[in-house]
């Protein structure tokens, strides 16, 4: 089973990017980030008639998260984080999905910080915590997939230097990411590229993405008994290279775990410049 995360970056301009790679690359599951785009505007038409069923919560302009299934509709289980009734931000979507729960996440940026946008993000982040706890207690396989806006060393940046006051790199967001991996969540690119330096995202300026000038933000965790069934991780970093691409490429995890060939039901669904890769074991 690929699991994989994209922030996309807008979903209506980079629809055929969208396309492209899911044509290509076939993940069984994909979480989307940043759809910028109203419930009403999302492309469910044409990522139907790519083989995939979807539920998605919308948001004109920002935020906004999708989670795919290649052949399936996934079972919502979650829209929103539970913990602050005011928080309409469209950031949080659950899903059950070919026997695995995930969660598509989209972690707020937090700039600048200081200010009531970085308080956002810890706010945010300690409720996520405190639902990711309660998700890994069930014994359920879950995988916590999406954009956590957070650089957890630095060896997930090409250099601190310019980012030093960034939000992402504060030791506050740090701390929070290092407490949620201390439930027992396994961080998949970490654990097969070991020290190697790998990215998921190069902004638009200074020619980041040329130099590889980039940061890993984008993260899928795993949860109870999937660490063994990890075969393989990577980043498929080709889409970040085309033109009008996303300032982020999809991440994804390969387990072994078997899709069922269940065929989807027939109505609409509702409301590096190669692929990197890495072997378990290699």
């Amino acid at each position: 089973m690929k699991i994989a995360t994209f922030n996309i970056n807008g979903i209506r301009p980079r629809l055929p990017i969208l396309l492209q790679w899911l044509k290509r690359e076939k993940p069984d599951i994909a979480c989307l980030q940043e759809l910028k785009a109203g419930d009403e505007l999302f492309p469910v038409q044409e990522i139907n008639d790519a083989g995939y069923g979807a539920i998605w919560q919308g948001q004109r302009s920002w935020n906004g998260v999708a989670i795919l299934a290649r052949g399936a509709d996934p079972v919502e289980s979650r829209r929103g984080l539970p913990g602050d009734a005011k928080d309409t931000q469209s950031r949080y979507l659950e899903a059950a999905v070919h026997g695995v729960i995930v969660g598509c996440l989209y972690l707020p940026n937090g700039n600048p910080q200081p200010g009531p946008k970085f308080d956002y993000k810890l706010a945010w982040f300690e409720r996520f915590i405190r639902h990711a706890k309660n998700l890994y207690a069930s014994g359920h396989p879950v995988v916590l997939a999406g954009d956590y806006n957070v650089v957890p060393t630095d060896e997930d940046i090409y250099n601190t230097r310019s980012w030093l006051k960034d939000a992402l790199l504060q030791p506050e967001s740090r701390e929070a990411y290092q407490r949620l991996l201390s439930q027992g969540w396994v961080d998949a690119l970490r654990e097969l590229f070991g020290d190697e330096r790998v990215y998921t995202f190069w902004d638009y300026f200074r020619r980041h993405w040329e130099t590889n000038s980039g940061l890993r933000i984008d993260h899928l965790l795993l949860g109870p008994g999937l660490k063994s069934k990890l075969r393989e991780a990577g980043v498929d970093t080709w889409v970040r290279g085309l033109p009008h691409a996303s300032d982020h490429a999809p991440a994804w995890v390969d387990l072994e775990i078997e899709v069922p060939t269940l065929p989807r039901s027939t109505r609409k669904s509702t409301v590096k410049k190669a692929a990197v890769k890495k072997k378990s074991g290699s």
